[in-house]
């Protein structure tokens, strides 16, 4: 196998953990390859080469093509890539995980899975947007109605700093340049954050679709992350870049979404969220499982996988099990 085209597929230790890469990428409009250890990007002014283990998540716009040798090493870099629409303030598909463990997910399920510890859950995210106050025996409505005048005092709050005139959260997905400077400019800051964060989750092994505050919507846990981040991320950068007047508001909020994720650790807080909020507290962020599989027992909860179990079965009764099974394909068929 030594001899096969191409260098050598990367060790997952060697790979950088999600908490210790860049922020994002987008692109639009170009052709994606690889050289090397690298993707390249180019356009009508040039190519660029991009080390993709040092990327958390590509966005790709409308008029991109990516290779199938870029695919592959954005695939064994373990790097998320997320097919968004124009501006990136749509999404449409991503890509795998760089985690082949389940153990997150499994948590995940079973506190969205049961009323008590999904409402637990639910709590702990809010208590981080209210730190000095007591949340553990509000319900979910009362919740919903602190978030909603919070949330409010801060677009007033960013409105008056800015000098940004605020009549509300108005935008069409569908129609980007519809609204207002403002709105287009959170759109893309959300946007921003929300392709990100989906990484961060499905780099983990978790599922973007199962939210404890958002329900029922593909990227249900995606929003529910978000809504810790934007009044100190998203939120400001899109109403200071809205008072710059710029004749680009995507692109530059965009700009200055990535700057502000790669400079202010997001990623690694992200990390730490999930896992404080899934496995509980911990003085040091664990370490990512990349490689686990096991076999589910109803007894001992988990036995090792690759053991050939059942020697004390003869032969002959292995091979009437083999039969067996063998027939009811046939029928099946």
């Amino acid at each position: 196998m030594s001899n096969l085209p191409g260098i050598e597929k990367p060790k997952l230790y060697m790979l950088p953990t999600i908490r210790d890469r860049l922020s994002f990428l987008y692109l639009e409009h170009c052709l994606i390859s690889r050289q090397d250890g690298a993707i390249t990007v180019t356009d009508a002014r040039g190519t660029v080469c991009v080390p993709a283990a040092s990327l958390s998540v590509l966005l790709l716009g409308p008029g991109t093509n990516v290779s199938h040798r870029a695919m592959e090493l954005i695939g064994d870099a373990g790097t998320s890539i997320i097919w968004v629409g124009e501006h990136g303030v749509r999404y449409y598909a991503h890509g795998r995980p760089l985690t082949h463990s389940a153990r997150l997910l499994i948590r995940q399920a079973e506190l969205v899975s049961n009323v008590r510890s999904r409402i637990a859950v639910a709590r702990q995210m809010y208590q981080l947007r209210f730190p000095d106050e007591d949340v553990s025996d509000l319900t979910m409505q009362q919740l919903r109605g602190r978030e909603g005048a919070r949330v409010r005092a801060i677009y007033r709050r960013a409105s008056k700093q800015t000098g940004v005139p605020w009549h509300g959260r108005e935008y069409d997905p569908d129609n980007y340049a519809g609204s207002d400077a403002v709105n287009m400019a959170l759109s893309a800051a959300h946007a921003c954050l929300y392709g990100v964060l989906h990484s961060v989750i499905v780099a983990l092994g978790c599922s973007p679709g199962l939210g404890f505050v958002h329900t029922g919507h593909e990227r249900s846990f995606v929003y529910d992350l978000a809504d810790l981040y934007k009044a100190d991320l998203s939120i400001p950068i899109a109403f200071e870049t809205a008072a710059t007047k710029p004749d680009d508001i995507g692109a530059v909020t965009r700009r200055r979404m990535r700057d502000a994720i790669s400079g202010g650790r997001i990623l690694e807080q992200s990390v730490k969220d999930i896992q404080r909020l899934l496995i509980g507290d911990a003085k040091e962020t664990e370490e990512i499982e990349v490689n686990v599989l096991h076999l589910w027992d109803e007894k001992k909860g988990l036995v090792p996988n690759a053991i050939s179990y059942g020697k004390e079965i003869d032969e002959a009764e292995g091979e009437r099990l083999a039969d067996g099974y063998g027939k009811i394909i046939e029928d099946k068929v």
